[in-house]
């Protein structure tokens, strides 16, 4: 990594509230050494189903909830199509409604910086959610919202083949995984779907209430890192 670009990551960190550290030896705690974890799923051919564009023509034509009757827009998904990393959240918020994009409020400007202080420019990384309507009042999805919604999301993963899947969130994660275990216990470790390593961390909403959580959002974020190959970013 050049000065240049060092001087520029710390400074990111420094934003985000973040000590650097450079990652010596294996990582302690619940995280397994980099022997113990999956290898990264092959990207090959998607299965047959529906590409890009007709995917994207049924999320916004799709009336499967009641939830259709109170988005302004869906919040079809954004960025790099052939990313490494997809970064999976939980539902669009007010702000993500009006424009119909994800992460484009406070969160997502915290996302943004977090991206960044891994070494990712938000369009290299690919960004959905498990729902793509937004829940009134931004209540937590229910069960069958995301159940309605899950084949979306997992077209798109199918489609983009990352090499990591990055959950934000104790929603995303749960739905996504189909487990209701708590995010604490959820946190620090490999988890798989499909053959697709899963990192989970904290949503940057929840980040926002409580900044000292920050560090181990870094954490995770190089758990990620380190499952990408891209260690020597961190």
């Amino acid at each position: 990594m050049t000065d240049a670009l060092e001087a520029r990551r710390r400074a990111i960190l420094d934003e985000l509230g973040v000590t650097a550290y450079r990652r010596r030896g294996s990582a302690a705690g619940a995280v397994r050494s980099a022997t113990d974890e999956p290898a990264a799923a092959p990207r090959v051919a998607p299965p047959p189903g529906p590409d890009w564009p007709e995917l994207a023509a049924a999320v916004a034509g799709c009336t499967l909830c009641a939830l259709h009757r109170t988005r302004t827009h869906t919040v079809f998904g954004t960025g790099d199509r052939q990313a490494r990393l997809l970064v999976v959240g939980e539902a669009p918020g007010a702000e993500e409604d009006r424009q119909g994009e994800p992460f484009v409020g406070r969160a997502g400007q915290l996302l943004n910086s977090m991206l960044r202080a891994a070494g990712f420019a938000r369009a290299e990384v690919y960004i959905a959610n498990v729902l793509k309507c937004r829940p009134p009042d931004n209540r937590d999805p229910n069960s069958e919202e995301a159940a309605l919604c899950l084949p979306y999301l997992r077209r798109q993963i199918e489609l983009v083949r990352p090499r990591v899947l990055l959950c934000v969130g104790r929603i995303a994660a749960q739905r996504l995984l189909g487990v209701e275990t708590p995010l604490a216990r959820l946190r620090g470790q490999v988890h798989e779907l499909g053959g697709v390593p899963v990192v989970v961390t904290y949503h940057p909403a929840y980040l926002l209430r409580s900044p000292t959580e920050k560090r181990k959002a870094w954490t995770d974020l190089q758990l990620a890192l380190r499952l990408l190959g891209d260690g020597d970013r961190t």
